[in-house]
């Protein structure tokens, strides 16, 4: 009989509020041995964008950014404060759209995403300062950090995924993509595989890191589960170093601009 195939992902427990400097691999570790879990060769831990993007330094208080006269004339279209957009175009190269509610842009790391990433939710408590939270300088660097640390103390190797929610241009609603990646395939390309009837694929390429992401938001959650790491196992393609960057559809092959 053959073994049926099968996806497992486990929400890591008791996973502290992340301040700047917390060392994000003892804690991964630290939960996983909470709950009977250990690292095995193939496993992927994916990581939500803003546990990473806190421990790296990379939240703004708003009352200390000073709009430029390009951010308060964007703002007024967009009905957002000035500060904010300040921050939102030093992440950015090109504002593509502008609408009240929302600025859609090119990240400086090539994505083409809302408010180039920059949040407000899920940052810090509400009170006299408003703090606004920056995407990690370089996800697939954070991940090849993060995956040294776990193999540094585990001896296993493992891929990790950084993961946020991003809109599509042509549905509704977010998914959970992969802003970085390492020791784990961004894009799968399976041309040249046969199918069913041994007719060779032609154009079948898989983003492998985005659907494990897409997959582990789904118990991170958008609001207050408070679930901010998922151990994957059972991923059924082999594992290879690979990152975030070759899911990032080049210019000129973009139908959607």
């Amino acid at each position: 009989m053959t073994r049926p195939a099968q996806l497992t992902l486990t929400a890591l427990p008791d996973i502290p509020l992340i301040q700047p400097g917390d060392d994000l691999a003892a804690i991964i570790l630290n939960s996983l041995a909470a709950c009977g879990l250990r690292l095995e060769v193939g496993d992927v831990v994916v990581v939500a964008q803003k546990i990473v993007s806190k421990s790296e330094g990379r939240a703004v208080k708003l009352s200390e950014v000073k709009p430029s006269p390009r951010a308060i004339e964007l703002a007024e279209a967009a009905q957002k404060a000035p500060g904010f957009v300040e921050v939102v175009l030093s992440e950015s190269r090109e504002v593509m759209r502008v609408r009240p509610g929302t600025l859609i842009v090119e990240h400086r790391l090539g994505f083409v995403c809302a408010n180039a990433g920059v949040d407000r939710s899920n940052v810090a408590p509400h009170d006299d300062e408003e703090w606004l939270l920056r995407l990690p300088e370089d996800p697939d660097s954070s991940c090849a950090r993060l995956r040294e640390q776990l193999r540094s103390a585990t001896g296993v190797e493992v891929g990790v995924i950084v993961n946020d929610s991003h809109g599509r241009a042509w549905r509704n609603g977010t998914v959970g993509v992969a802003l970085g990646a390492a020791g784990v395939p961004g894009l799968l390309d399976l041309r040249g595989h046969p199918d069913l009837f041994d007719y060779a694929l032609q154009v079948t390429q898989v983003g492998l890191a985005d659907e494990i992401a897409a997959a582990a938001s789904l118990l991170m959650g958008q609001a207050d589960e408070g679930q901010p790491v998922i151990h994957v196992r059972g991923v059924p393609y082999s594992l290879r170093d690979g990152n975030a960057r070759e899911l990032i559809r080049p210019k000129e092959l973009d139908l959607f601009r």
